[in-house]
């Protein structure tokens, strides 16, 4: 697992690159892989929540480095959020920080994946202009401005 402490910036948000900042950044692209194994459905005993977490896991770009043991350890990871939240019992501060160890070390949050030193290309958003600059824009066209 990565470095504990704040979060690092996304390589294309850093001002400095002379720093070595030791291992190389991996990039990897969002969106599932095309190769994700074979898994077990979610129990259906789970809870809605757990079951949603798990499935994310499949359509999530890290899943592209994950290894048969990953996704054992996702399926516990599961189960032991299951538990937690079907229990009548509040959540307690080490049960919580636990199951947060187990999805850290999946790199289930991107703060997980950039202390790892791992980034998921993200898809680019078509920009679009507000609604006063494109009125504005067609207004002066129309008057040959």
């Amino acid at each position: 697992m990565g470095a504990h402490g704040p979060i690092p910036k996304r390589s294309e948000e850093r001002r400095r690159r002379n720093k070595d900042d030791g291992p190389g950044l991996v990039k990897g692209s969002s969106g599932p892989p095309a190769d994700v194994p074979v898994l077990p459905d979610p129990d259906p005993l789970w809870h809605p929540i757990a079951a949603d977490w798990y499935l994310s896991l499949r359509e999530s770009g890290q899943a592209a480095f994950y290894e048969p043991s990953d996704w054992a350890m996702a399926r516990y990871a599961a189960e032991l959020m299951s538990r937690g939240l079907c229990s009548d019992r509040p959540p307690n501060g080490q049960y919580v920080a636990a199951l947060n160890s187990v999805m850290a070390s999946l790199l289930a949050t991107e703060g997980d994946r950039r202390r790892a030193r791992i980034e998921l290309e993200r898809k680019p958003t078509a920009r679009q202009a507000p609604a006063s600059v494109t009125a504005i824009a067609d207004y002066r066209s129309s008057i040959g401005g």
